[in-house]
Formats: structure tokens, sequence, C-alpha cells
């Protein structure tokens, strides 16, 4: 007999289909072989092994476009394996890396070990982004073809704006030839330089250098025009203002080949959260005011905003156990995105299917990949999830080898039970 394992009394969830009905799924050799209503309704079925979902979710495993693993380099901060064990315990069936290891991912050999990192370590499966400019340097753009076919999926300078209008416009330009985007952190860095948090009157009270709003949304202004331009496609990783949102959705009406993201922080935090110094709260770009935060909200309800992605960036506690100004910036949330995403159902701000689509099928779409899907023939990477079960976000019990999380202590509903990737269990609780 094949290995074919059942899921049945499932409640079946595929937010490209707009799939949500009670019934059961097929996994035969690590492929989705069949699911519906009506799957296995006349008799048991003749299969090696059967999984009881007990009414609970079972949707395509979740698909982070924004990860920092650390390896190779940083391995004091996360790993592969530790990565990978975080991902899994969050539902977290694919995850991409940005290029800023050491060494970078500009050389067609580091994003070779990365993705052999990846497939030894049996997790949650790992892609990477490329390099966009050699050495993240903003100047000289990197081999964009030798890159595409080791496996990049896109190209960015990851925490680093492309700030050269020309190398932009090349880059765009260039990655329109492989069918590929490019992926800016949308923050002039010159307005930006020295602050590090939103400013306003929070970080005036907090005698702490600000960085204005109008440091992402003119970045964003310039690139989509070079985006009409070339012709290429764009897209604003983890936007946080509300005029990011504005530009964006006035670009989309316009037609251009524009994309965002946002990450968990931006739509469930504000400014509020740094209190008194708290360097975990430190993010970049940073926790802007509460209007912002809304309207990050409103731009993930009518479709401005397509994914969400965890903008996960471990940092040990040498790096946050500092004054404000001298803490590195990040979040580790692997472990918190569906958690967090479904908050945005619970309380009303999206539909189920809707806040899934944002971490399943779209960024799925924007990078190509095959995965977020219920489908036949699909790789079986599935999550099974509890939407309602109440639990609390606790730092030290993340998988996470940092855990430099601003949610720890949050009251959060729904949590992964189960993680599939092509077929095998990677973790249960």
């Amino acid at each position: 007999m094949q290995n074919r394992t059942a899921y049945l009394n499932a409640r079946l969830l595929d937010p490209a289909t707009g799939l949500d009905t009670p019934g059961a799924l097929l996994v035969e050799d690590g492929r989705i072989a069949d699911l519906g209503p009506d799957l296995f309704r006349d008799g048991a079925p003749s299969v090696s092994s059967q999984v009881d979902c007990k009414g609970r979710c079972l949707a395509p495993g979740l698909v982070d476009m924004r990860v920092q693993i650390r390896e190779p380099g940083e391995e004091h901060k996360e790993t592969v394996e530790t990565a990978g064990r975080a991902a899994a315990a969050g539902g977290v069936t694919a995850m991409v890396c940005l290029p800023n290891t050491t060494p970078l991912v500009d050389d067609v050999a580091v994003a070779e070990s990365i993705a052999r990192r990846g497939r030894e370590a049996r997790l949650t499966k790992i892609f990477c982004y490329g390099a966009a400019t050699k050495g993240l340097n903003g100047r000289e753009l990197t081999e964009f073809g030798l890159l595409r076919e080791a496996g990049a999926l896109g190209f960015t300078d990851g925490e680093r704006a492309i700030a050269d209008a020309l190398v932009m416009r090349r880059a765009l330009s260039y990655a329109s030839a492989f069918g590929t985007l490019i992926v800016q952190h949308p923050e002039e860095p010159s307005l930006a330089a020295g602050g590090v948090m939103n400013e306003g009157e929070l970080a005036s009270r907090l005698g702490l250098a600000g960085i204005p709003a109008a440091a992402e949304a003119m970045m964003i202004r310039r690139d989509l025009e070079l985006a009409a331009l070339t012709g290429g496609r764009y897209h604003a990783a983890h936007i946080s203002t509300a005029a990011a949102v504005e530009a964006i959705r006035r670009a989309k009406a316009d037609g251009l080949a524009v994309s965002c993201d946002t990450a968990p922080h931006y739509f469930a935090l504000n400014e509020i959260a740094v209190g008194d110094y708290r360097t975990f709260a430190k993010v970049s770009p940073p926790l802007r005011s509460e209007e912002d935060r809304a309207a990050i909200v409103a731009g993930l309800a009518d479709g401005t905003v397509d994914a969400i992605a965890s903008d996960h960036a471990p940092q040990d506690q040498e790096a946050k156990r500092l004054p404000f100004a001298h803490a590195e910036p990040g979040v580790v949330g692997l472990e918190t995105l569906l958690p967090l995403v479904l908050e945005l159902f619970h309380n009303g701000s999206l539909p189920l299917l809707e806040a899934l689509a944002k971490v399943t099928c779209n960024p799925a779409g924007l990078l190509g990949m095959a995965a977020g899907r219920l489908q036949r023939g699909a790789p079986a990477d599935l999550v099974l999830f509890d939407i309602a079960t109440p639990w609390r976000i606790e730092e030290q019990a993340l998988k996470s080898k940092s855990k430099n999380t601003p949610f720890g202590g949050r009251p959060v509903q729904g949590r992964a039970t189960s993680t599939i990737v092509d077929g095998r269990l990677i973790f249960e609780t």
C-alpha cells in the first residue's frame, strides 16, 4: 500500500478557492490526493493511517515571506534548526529568508548552502531572496539570473533601502526580465538617520530621536514612479503608515504592478508599546501612531495590503538589554504569526478566509511558490489548528533561540496543533 493518510472530521479551509466546509482530506505519498465534504462519506478509507481532526481547522500551511534565520553568521541568535522548529510550532510550512546573512546571499554558493541546510533539517521548507546589490551596498547589482537559477524567489537589500534611484530603476528593469519582484525596505535613509522610534509627542517625551512617517511614504512614492517607468514588479515590505497604504492603494488603482505586506506588530501594536524604553518593542520601521495602525488594518481589509509576514528578526539578550537608542531592532514572530492573524478575525476586522489568505495563497502567489493551497496534486503542506483555544503568549515558552517578542503576556485565541510538510508530521501538541 502506498503511504496514505486520511484527515477526517476536519473543517477544510482554502482561502484560494473560498472553501470552508466540513470534510476530509487524503494525503498520498506526500501530496494531496483528494479532499472535500463528500470524501469517505460512504465508508472507512483504505489508508495506512487516519487522523481524527475533531472539527478543527485544516488549512494550507502558512507561507512566511519575510524571515531572518541568522544562519550562517549569527547562530547564537537563531539557526536553521531552531527557526524550523519555531516555524513548525506556528503552523508555518514555508519561509523565505532575507539575504543579510554572513556571508550574504549575493553569491550562488550561499543560496545553495541555505537550501541544503533546510533540506537536511527536514522541518519547515526554507527559501531565500537574493541580495539586490553586491554587499547590500546599494550600488552594484548582483547576478540576478544566476541567483534566480539557484532558487532566489526575489531580490532585496533586506533591512536596507535601495536608496539610489538609478540603481532601483535598473533593479526593477533587470528583475522584470526574470519575472520576479524587487522587495524594498521603504524608508528614506537620510530622513530616518539617527531615529530610533516613531517621531511625535511620545518620542519627544522620552527624549528619543524620531523617524517621521514621511520617510516611508517618500520612498514608496519615488519607487512607484520608477515602477511606472520600468514596468517592473515592486513590493514594499512591512509597511507601517497610513500614507504608505494610500500611496499603494492609488498605484493599484492606476494598474501598476505593485504589492505590499505588513507585519503583525504594525496592526496589533502602536507606539505606546514602547512604554518606558521597552526595547522588545523596538522595530524597523518603528511602531507608529494609533491612526497609522488603524490604517494598516483598513488596508488589509480592502485588499491594499496583500500579505502579512512575521518579520522574524531574532536578537539575543546582549543586543536587546541595552539603552533603547543602542538596542538592535527586531522581534521574533514565527510562533505568534497565526494567533495574531486570527486576532483580525476574532475582532471582526477580516473574515476568516481573507485573514488566512494573507499568510497562505497571497504570499505564495507573489513569489511564484507551489504552496498556500488545498489543491489536488499539491504538496501536502498543512496546518491543523484550533480556532478558539485561548492562551497567553509567554516569552520563555517560545521555541526560537531568541525570545525578543513584544507580545509577552498577551492573551490570544487559536493555535496550531499539528503541522505537516510533504505529508510528514513535523509538529504536534
